[in-house]
């Protein structure tokens, strides 16, 4: 694993401090990687949001479209549980 310095101004410091504190992270490093975790996480999801916007449509998104893809999760679900 690689270390990185990074300088934060006191009111943030003692922000991390405070989040390490309140015992749900060991460490200020901990903090950090959730962070970037979370931040990655949502970069993905911006980016699949972007790439749907800008699919064609398929047509309305009407009771049949939803009920088609209620049954798709519904078999996609029953398969992941077998797995």
């Amino acid at each position: 694993m690689g270390t990185m310095n990074i300088s934060l101004p006191e009111s943030l410091k003692a922000f991390v401090d405070e989040r390490v504190a309140s015992g749900r992270y060991g460490t200020s490093s901990e903090y950090v990687r959730e962070l970037i975790r979370k931040d990655q996480a949502r970069q993905h999801l911006r980016g699949l949001l972007v790439e749907g916007l800008e699919s064609p449509t398929s047509g309305p998104a009407d009771e049949s479209f939803w009920a088609a893809k209620r049954k798709a999760l519904g078999k996609a679900l029953a398969l992941r549980r077998r797995t």
